[in-house]
Parts: structure tokens; C-alpha cells; sequence
């Protein structure tokens, strides 16, 4: 059997060691049309930032390592021009000399990639406006970045952002322009309001609503036109507004497409034509908890699609059951993560859902060094059933988010959440972890025992003595900042200040975290007050977000507040 390979790095040379595990007889042949076969992707930005100094360090395997380990032809700077399937040949290019030719398989698997979005701009098309998909892009990029200057990041997605962290660890100045007014789709606004925070903090000039118009080479590097906003002169920009699947071989082919001219492939990785098969970041792939066909483009698929697609080839039926977007970044010192369906998605799928928001340290408070995060939590209010999860915060937000995801995966609910036995250590967790947290917050909103409000039903609320808005911080923290029109009584003396409030009036209660408040919602609700209600992230997180709306307004220059 001969099993040709279009494109390596996660996906393709995934599938290429594991055919090789399975079948020591089969031809196996890599076509790569870049430098470099198997590189650490994920890790571009750090060599750009200098945190990882050795580019060799990039390099997973090499044709030689592929040869003499995997007896795989590996062939770089290869690219594969047209697919004649009833040949079942591939028409080969050689960029580096070697001319033309026809390569035959019996099996082929398409593992192209995605490439970089780049917008129809005037002046995109300069060499100072850099992309950072490939070795060489993170090689041109470090060698221009250790000059120093500003670097202006268009788009604040997972490559933007670790584009703009790294160039400043690198010494440049970092202008970051995101046209909407959020960094980091794949949560909701109101979770990267912390982000855009501590962004800033770190010394990104973070602008929202800014559409550049256009590049213009001056002699001193690159002017960059934004709209409504004065011309920012920096030495390149970094153009990473998205990635489109790189499927012209496989529209060119007649190969069934899908969602934004992806590949369309079986749960077998297999292709419209039997012989073909396809995985990575050109592949539709299904959203494990809608259903519905999309793209997720990360490496953590991809390497599992390879996989896949080696063992079906081989005999073995495996099948890809679909992706939850489980993801993590790290923005200087705050992580951020998140896991199925963001609210979104959820309301683009039609789905009925609730949500949670918690505040912990990533271990036991008297354990010096811990540190917090903000846990948002996606549910289904009928059966608990975990449907997404959001977290930000410091240590720990990457142990979380992976406990939330393997919940999604294996269906878990609310109430296997408060049941999961998890590792317990002062240094490491807390008795009762932020995951059985979670469980225990939405257990108890769905079954009544507290009622939520959330961040945006506060400006709505009336102020005409109608209802109670309450405070149950402390006199400092109160005095220190509060929701408008609450009033003040501090936990510990709410039960001999009852008299103070009308029972028949509907009570908003708010504390600095949550925990507080719940605590003064079961006392009122005890002492025979109707309608009560908790402030779900209590006032910590509805100062973030109110300030991040601020901060987000849209003004003539594009810039923030």
C-alpha cells in the first residue's frame, strides 16, 4: 500500500508515524510545501519573543529523523499542484529546482492547513505587513523584532495576542487595533473584560473599533491608516485577523466542501472519494455539543484527525466524535481557557441555557500564594447537563478548564460536578475545588434555593423604592465603591437589622464576590422574604465589566478611554 501525505506539521505527520506504527510495509511519502515538516506550530510567538532562544528548538522531526526513524519520504519545499483522482495521482512541483512530476498513492490524506485571512487593504501586500503562520514567518518576524520600535498587532485572536505579548518581551512597543470590542472571540464579552485589563497593565496600547484602511511605506518603516484615527507610524505590523482553510486543492479536485469551503469528511476523516481522506485545520468538523458542522482550527484535533485517518486506512475503525474548542492562552500573567459553547454560540444554536459565575483561589486561602479566577459556566437549566465554560484568572485556570471539559465530553451534570473526587492539597486545591464549586452553585440555583440576577439586569432595575437593591459588604467596601441606589448592611448584622427592610418588596443583593450575599439571600428568604435575588459574580465582577464597557465606548481616534 502507498500512502501519499499533502502537508505535515500537526496532522499530516501525525498520520504518517502512526501508519508507519501500524503498517512497516507501506510506502508512506510527505509532501510539505514549507521549509520544515514537523514544527511546534503553537510555538512561533515565543521565538519571536525570545522566550524560547534556539529556532532548532521549533523543529519536531526533520525528513532525515522521519527517514531513519519512520522510513517515510519526506519531501520539503514540495508542492502539490492538482489531484487526477481517477489516476489516483498527484501532480508535483519541486520550489526548490527539482521540476515537475506525477506521484501515484492508493490511499491519499489531505492535511494542507489553514492559511492567513489577509484583507483586500492598500499596502497589505508590503513586506513589513508580516504574518505568523510558518517557521519562516516566526524567523523574519524575531530577526525585525530585536531592532526594537513599535510593532502595531492587527486583531486580537489567539495569534494577535501572543503576537503583542512576545513583541513586547522582546522590547518593542505593542499598538494592538481590534475592530470589535473584545480580544479573544471564543469568550464572551464580559469574561475578556479582565483581559483587556490586564492588557493594558502590561503596556499594550489596546484600541477597539479600529479598521485599518490602509499600509504605506515611509522611510522610516510602516504607516498604518486607521479609520477615524490619526496615522500610527510603527517599523511592521503583524496582520492577523483570522485564518481561512486552504482547500484549492480539494475544491480543484471536486471533493464535497462545507462551512467557508472546508473539506467536508465522514466521522472516519474520509473524504466525498474513499481513497481520500482529510484532517487539520481545512476540515469541517462537528461541534460535539450543537452538532453543526464549523471549523475549529487547533492542533489538538488535528492531531487526533491524523491519528484517525492512519487507523481507518489500516483496518481500524476509528471515528472523530467532534471538537468543543477546548483551548488555553496565556496573556503575561493571567491565563485564560475556555471549553464547549460560549452564550453566542449557544443562542446561534437555539439552545436553552443558564449560567453561573464563580470566584476562587487556585488552592486553600491559608496556604500562601494563591491565586483567583473567575469561573463562568454554561448550563442546562432543565437537566444540569455542563454545556461551556469560560475561566481567567491566574494559576490553576488550566487544570480547571481541562476537569470542565472531560465533564462536557462524557455529558456530565451539574450534580457529577459537586460529586467529582478531586486531588486534594493545600499547595494545590482546596477541599472543596472550584469545579465541585461550580456544581454546587448551579445545583442550588436549579433548585431554587437561590435565585440569580446578573451584571446586565442592573442598569434596569428601577430606583423608586420599589424594590431593595443591598449591599452586604463591609462599611469600607462599600464606601469604597457600590452599585447605585443599594444600601448598606454588613452581613454580620443583617440578621438584627432585618427591621430595616420590607419583606414585601423584591431584595437584589450583591457582595464582593457572591459567596456573601448567597449567604444573606438564604437568611432573608428564611425570614419570610419573597423575592430575593443573588448578583451573580457579585461586585467585583460588575465593576469589571461596567468599567470595560467604558473602556470599549467607541470615540473618533478609535482609542479606549
Amino acid at each position: 500500500m502507498k500512502v501519499l501525505i499533502i502537508g505535515g506539521v500537526a496532522g499530516g505527520a501525525t498520520a504518517a508515524a502512526r501508519l508507519r506504527r501500524l503498517d512497516e510495509s507501506a510506502e508512506i511519502v510527505v509532501l510539505e510545501r514549507t521549509g520544515y515538516v514537523s514544527y511546534a506550530n503553537c510555538g512561533l510567538p515565543y521565538y519571536v519573543g525570545g522566550v524560547i532562544a534556539d529556532r532548532e528548538e521549533l523543529t519536531l522531526q526533520s525528513p532525515e529523523s522521519f527517514k531513519s526513524r519512520f522510513n517515510v519520504d519526506v519531501r520539503v519545499l514540495t508542492e502539490a499542484v492538482s489531484i487526477d483522482r481517477a489516476a489516483k495521482t498527484v501532480h508535483v512541483r519541486s520550489l526548490a529546482g527539482g521540476g515537475e512530476y506525477d506521484e501515484s498513492y492508493d490511499k491519499l490524506i489531505l492535511s494542507p492547513g489553514a492559511k492567513a485571512f489577509v484583507p483586500d487593504t492598500p499596502g497589505v501586500d508590503s513586506p513589513l505587513c508580516l504574518r505568523l503562520r510558518t517557521v519562516e514567518d516566526a524567523l523574519a518576524m524575531r530577526e525585525r523584532a530585536v531592532k526594537g520600535g513599535r510593532a502595531v498587532v492587527v486583531g486580537g485572536g489567539f495569534i494577535g495576542l501572543e503576537a503583542a505579548e512576545n513583541l513586547i518581551h522582546a522590547g518593542m512597543d505593542v499598538t494592538l487595533l481590534q475592530r470589535s470590542e473584545q480580544v479573544l472571540p471564543p469568550l464572551d464579552w464580559d469574561m475578556a473584560c479582565e483581559i483587556h485589563s490586564h492588557l493594558r497593565e502590561k503596556g499594550v496600547d489596546l484600541r477597539f473599533h479600529a479598521s485599518v484602511e490602509s499600509y504605506e511605506e515611509t522611510a522610516g518603516g510602516l504607516r498604518v491608516h486607521v479609520k477615524g484615527c490619526g496615522p500610527i507610524d510603527c517599523a511592521f505590523a503583524v496582520v492577523a485577523v483570522g485564518v481561512t482553510p486552504d482547500t484549492a486543492l480539494a475544491r480543484a479536485a471536486g471533493l464535497e466542501l462545507g462551512p467557508k469551503g472546508s473539506i467536508m469528511t465522514d466521522a472516519h476523516m474520509r473524504t466525498s472519494d474513499p481513497d481520500i481522506y482529510a484532517v487539520g485545520d481545512a476540515v469541517a468538523v462537528k461541534n460535539f455539543v450543537t452538532g453543526a458542522a464549523g471549523l475549529t482550527p487547533l492542533a489538538g484535533p488535528a492531531n487526533k484527525q491524523g491519528r484517525i485517518a492512519a487507523d481507518n486506512i489500516c483496518g481500524i475503525a476509528s471515528e472523530y466524535r467532534g471538537t468543543q474548542g477546548s483551548t488555553v492562552i496565556k496573556l503575561f500573567d493571567m491565563t485564560a481557557a475556555v471549553t464547549g459553547l460560549n452564550e453566542k454560540a449557544a443562542k446561534a444554536a437555539g439552545i436553552n441555557y443558564s449560567r453561573v459565575y464563580g470566584y476562587w483561589g487556585h488552592h486553600a486561602g491559608y496556604y500562601p500564594g494563591a491565586e483567583s479566577m473567575t469561573v463562568k459556566t454554561l448550563f442546562d437549566p432543565d437537566t444540569g447537563r455542563i454545556l461551556g465554560a469560560q475561566i481567567t484568572g491566574g494559576a490553576g485556570v488550566d487544570k480547571r478548564i481541562d476537569v470542565l471539559a472531560a465533564a462536557i465530553r462524557s455529558g456530565l451534570t451539574s450534580a457529577d460536578l459537586a460529586e467529582l473526587e478531586l486531588a486534594y492539597a493545600p499547595p494545590y486545591s482546596s477541599a472543596k475545588d472550584p469545579v465541585n464549586m461550580t456544581g454546587f452553585m448551579i445545583e442550588n440555583v436549579r433548585a431554587g434555593i437561590v435565585k440569580q440576577f446578573f451584571w446586565d439586569d442592573v442598569a434596569g432595575l428601577p430606583r423608586d423604592g420599589s424594590v431593595t437593591l443591598l449591599d452586604v459588604r463591609s462599611e469600607k467596601e462599600y464606601a469604597a465603591g457600590h452599585i447605585d441606589g443599594a444600601v448598606n448592611i454588613p452581613l454580620d448584622e443583617l440578621r438584627s437589622r432585618l427591621g430595616e427592610l420590607d419583606p414585601a418588596k423584591p431584595v437584589y443583593v450583591n457582595c464582593y464576590s457572591g459567596m456573601r450575599s448567597y449567604i444573606a439571600c438564604r437568611i432573608l428568604m428564611g425570614s419570610s422574604f419573597g423575592e430575593v435575588y443573588n448578583l451573580a459574580g457579585g461586585w467585583r465582577f460588575y465593576e469589571a465589566v461596567t468599567r470595560g464597557r467604558r473602556d470599549t465606548e467607541h470615540h473618533p481616534c478609535g482609542e479606549s478611554k
